[in-house]
């Protein structure tokens, strides 16, 4: 997640990478997405 803020925030600031900027606003939901199924799998772990 950390990566596509990175990269959104060089995209907006440096002139003529407007394509970071198109990338990072594509990471960001997947990695929101992959945080959220990772914590609900961590979830369900069996009881001993």
């Amino acid at each position: 997640m950390i990566v596509a803020i990175v990269l959104g925030i060089v995209g907006a600031v440096a002139k003529g990478l407007l394509y970071l900027l198109v990338i990072g606003v594509a990471l960001f939901p997947v990695a929101i997405a992959v945080g959220a199924l990772r914590l609900r799998a961590a979830g369900r772990r069996p009881v001993r």
